[in-house]
């Protein structure tokens, strides 16, 4: 009996589709269930089997695989509004690290449906943080330190408190899931927009107030410093003028004395020398004409 080509053709085909559909690889970071009949498997002490990294097979095209990511896995949640102990509100904005912990429970809580774990695990989160967020003022989750003043140095800050409790009571409930969280953190607390701009009109009307009274002490300083910068020059002058006159009157009784000591030692010469000093005084200018009698007193040395 004679087998065809396009028989042997369509047999190594058939072959080869249901070798590739028996064939599956789990990749690093992942792990694998398998489902027969929209049930997974379990191995003889009906344990779930969870397939390592590697390659595995399964009966093709009624076993279906479903892939599991076994890294550490990032949720960042939306801003979302908080109310303190002052029920004032806030907008925080925070991330969760997590990991499935075991596969098994997170498949069959999850379906293996990343979104829908990340939903749920934002509830419970966000509830969390919620919790214990009602339980503080603004002044304690924005600074970190409790209203006794409390420095970091001794004790956790409040907000490290916050995170470190939802961490805790998100880690119970989680493990339902069989999730695993790693860390719980805030990453940005804004004050709702309503509210920022009144505080900053606040704040912009308080630096107003004091440019103000800071521009009105520079004047009053300004105007001290130079009623005293004209008072001192007053006084200076004064006290020069005093100075130049006290020394002019000195100046003046020493040149008295001279003249009088000169004037009694030589009284021709120095009656001679007083006489030369008026005649330069008096004709020093040239084309001066004097009349005065040939005996006057005053021409006495020019004969």
């Amino acid at each position: 009996m004679k087998i065809s080509l396009n028989t042997v053709l369509l047999t190594a085909v058939i072959l080869g589709f249901t070798l590739f559909n028996s064939l599956f690889v789990v990749h690093e970071g992942e792990r694998a269930l398998v489902t027969r009949f929209a049930k997974v498997l379990r191995d003889s002490s009906s344990q779930v089997i969870v397939y390592e990294p590697g390659p595995h097979f399964k009966w093709p095209f009624v076993d279906k695989v479903k892939l599991l990511d076994a890294r550490i896995q990032t949720l960042n949640s939306n801003e979302d509004r908080f109310v303190t102990v002052e029920k004032k509100d806030l907008i925080i904005d925070s991330y969760v690290k997590w990991q499935i912990e075991d596969f098994v429970k997170y498949y069959l809580s999850t379906k293996g449906d990343r979104f829908q774990a990340e939903s749920l695990l934002r509830t419970k989160i966000t509830n969390s943080l919620r919790s214990q967020i009602g339980l503080l003022t603004i002044k304690e989750i924005v600074s970190g330190k409790s209203e006794a003043g409390d420095s970091d140095d001794t004790q956790d800050s409040k907000r490290d408190q916050v995170m470190q409790n939802a961490l805790q009571a998100t880690s119970v409930s989680a493990r339902d899931l069989g999730i695993r969280i790693i860390d719980v953190r805030m990453m940005k607390i804004n004050l709702p927009k309503e509210v920022s701009d009144s505080i900053y009109q606040r704040m912009r009307a308080e630096r107003d107030a004091v440019a103000r009274l800071h521009r009105s002490q520079g004047r009053q300083e300004a105007e001290a410093i130079r009623a005293n910068a004209d008072r001192q020059s007053v006084v200076k002058l004064a006290e020069a003028e005093k100075q130049a006159k006290t020394i002019k009157a000195q100046g003046e009784a020493e040149a008295t004395q001279i003249y009088a000591d000169s004037y009694s030692r030589n009284t021709e010469l120095f009656d001679f020398l007083r006489s030369m000093d008026a005649y330069r005084k008096s004709m020093g200018n040239g084309g001066n004409i004097i009349v005065t009698d040939e005996d006057n007193e005053f021409f006495k040395h020019m004969k």
